[in-house]
């Protein structure tokens, strides 16, 4: 269990089966997807680059908060890095439980989380043939943030401080 890159499609099927229990009764996943439009602009691709030592620690550490946070049996999240096409699998995240709520709780605790503290960027590639780096301004400082609160700044270098 825990976390992991790929840089090929996401096996939701293999990933699912590496959660199962007879001890659970219920099972949550999110999936991610590469959507055509982000802040008015029309999106053709995306590419995720990761500083990976440290993004698994971080990554395997978040996991690990969310077993002892929520009484689930399994967590596994995994991120795809490098190029992908619209509609592609970014991020995958399951829980398996004995019931139900809890398995919820900790899938959103474990993506909210990955996306905050997870050294991860994105960029994003335009109809215009413009791209930018997309860097998160406020995940950070407000981890309890509402998403229409939530605002993303494009630039051109993803590790230039925001």
């Amino acid at each position: 269990m825990g976390f992991r890159f790929t840089q090929t499609a996401i096996d939701s099927a293999g990933a699912r089966r590496e959660l199962q229990d007879l001890g659970a009764g219920g099972y949550v996943n999110f999936e991610g997807w590469v959507r055509d439009q982000n802040d008015g602009q029309e999106v053709t691709r995306l590419e995720y680059e990761a500083f990976q030592e440290l993004a698994v620690k971080e990554g395997e550490r978040i996991v690990a908060e969310a077993l002892r946070r929520f009484p689930v049996k399994h967590a596994l999240c995994i991120h795809r890095i490098g190029s992908l096409g619209l509609g592609e699998m970014a991020v995958w995240v399951g829980v398996s439980s004995a019931h139900r709520g809890e398995a919820f709780d900790a899938c959103r605790f474990i993506i909210d989380e990955v996306k905050h503290r997870v050294p991860i960027w994105k960029k994003e590639h335009y109809r215009s043939g413009n791209s930018g780096w997309v860097n998160c301004e406020r995940c950070a400082a407000e981890p309890q943030h509402s998403h229409a609160e939530h605002r993303h700044r494009v630039t051109s270098n993803p590790r230039e401080p925001v």
